[in-house]
């Protein structure tokens, strides 16, 4: 919830942030993206400490690392300064959700991690739903630097709960019985080796570049909806800025829906059948639900419609993350917050070409060119996960 919270402030002091500044939406455009370069980047070093040293150590660290960062963004002083702060930040959280996912891999059972990953990002979903409320109601108060100072505290508060409270492993948890430790050990398996990654078997398995183009396909159009959507419905539809913020939150409330729906539907289908069949069918469905309801979003003349389509698109979606999430579990094993990594990376690089993209496609075409693009990108994610196996183990 926090990492999503902290990314998305910026997305609703966009106007806060021209009136003061004088950026053009090109320029707001790259301020946007740099978030996604730091991030797509260190995706793969910093998931790879994770490996190495253990969820507890490194993503204590890594949330402490970009909370200070949210806060630094109010030093700015111009575009070159909040893109090096932005990127820089980025960068801190590239390891939050495979470190996440390789935390998940020595707690949570086979059967259960569609649902878990499910959770995991309908949390992110509703930090950002909950974030425009927020940031509107502070910026319009005390200003928008207050708004990022706050976020930051509080990224430094979990920080500090999770190191105090989480073990790497159930063994090392005073809270889980032997009963416990014994189920999820015959489930998960023993404990791989954690200094030697295979890195040669995963960037070699055509499934992996399968499933991190499939994700970039996601990434486009998520990338659209959190940083540029706000300002989308106050330029293009006519939205104050106090309504902004409200039907902003929307579709992210839709989306916590479909996290949640889609973890636990693919949980069900792969008790009676196998993981491929179960993965799939969410996952296309999802993708294309959403690329449907994406075009009629954009082609709707009542602004209200407009903003119920797009619930429609971000629910559909949404029900792919859980499952695409679970897919590096299902063929990653103890590696899984490796494979998760390199998946990531590919979806945020989809998130930094849009939020960079649409900054000129809106200047050149209009905003529905944007979400033709991002219609495109859904259909070709469904595509694409025709041809991913979560059956078949990679290492």
């Amino acid at each position: 919830m926090i990492t999503y919270m902290d990314r998305v402030v910026i997305s609703s002091a966009v106007p806060y942030l021209q009136k003061e500044f004088g950026f053009s939406t090109v320029t707001i455009g790259w301020i946007l993206g740099s978030y996604y370069w730091g991030y797509s980047v260190f995706q793969l070093p910093v998931a790879w400490l994770g490996d190495q040293y253990g969820a507890r150590r490194v993503l204590t660290a890594i949330v402490v690392w970009w909370s200070m960062l949210t806060s630094a963004t109010t030093t700015a002083w111009n575009a070159a300064s909040m893109i090096a702060i932005r990127t820089l930040f980025g960068a801190g959280e590239a390891g939050a959700f495979p470190i996440a996912t390789r935390s998940l891999s020595r707690w949570i059972l086979p059967s259960e991690r569609g649902f878990a990953q499910g959770i995991t990002h309908a949390g992110s979903r509703l930090g950002a739903a909950l974030t425009p409320a927020f940031v509107g109601l502070i910026m319009a108060k005390y200003g928008w630097r207050s708004a990022f100072v706050s976020f930051g505290m509080l990224g430094l508060v979990w920080a500090a709960v999770w190191f105090w409270y989480y073990r790497d492993t159930p063994a090392e948890h005073p809270g889980a019985n032997d009963a416990e430790r014994e189920l999820i050990a015959s489930s998960v398996g023993k404990r791989a080796d954690q200094h030697r990654v295979p890195w040669k078997k995963i960037l070699s398995s055509p499934q992996m570049w399968i499933l991190a183009m499939m994700y970039f396909c996601y990434g486009y159009p998520l990338g659209i909806y959190l940083q540029w959507f706000p300002q989308y419905l106050n330029a293009e539809r006519g939205f104050s800025l106090q309504k902004m913020g409200f039907y902003a939150s929307l579709p992210l409330f839709a989306a916590v829906l479909g996290d949640l729906s889609g973890g636990w539907i693919s949980d069900i289908l792969a008790r009676h059948s196998d993981l491929r069949t179960a993965r799939r069918r969410v996952a296309i469905v999802g993708f294309l639900a959403g690329g449907a309801a994406i075009l009629v979003s954009s082609l709707a003349a009542n602004a209200l419609v407009s903003v119920a389509w797009s619930c429609v698109a971000m629910f559909g979606l949404e029900l792919t993350v859980g499952v695409a999430w679970a897919v590096p579990l299902d063929i990653g094993g103890d590696y899984a917050g490796s494979v998760a990594a390199v998946m990531n990376s590919f979806g945020n690089m989809g998130s930094s070409v849009a939020t960079i993209a649409s900054g000129y496609l809106v200047k050149y075409f209009g905003w529905p060119s944007t979400f033709f693009a991002m219609s495109a990108m859904a259909f070709v994610g469904a595509a694409l996960f025709t041809r991913i196996d979560a059956g078949r183990r990679i290492c």
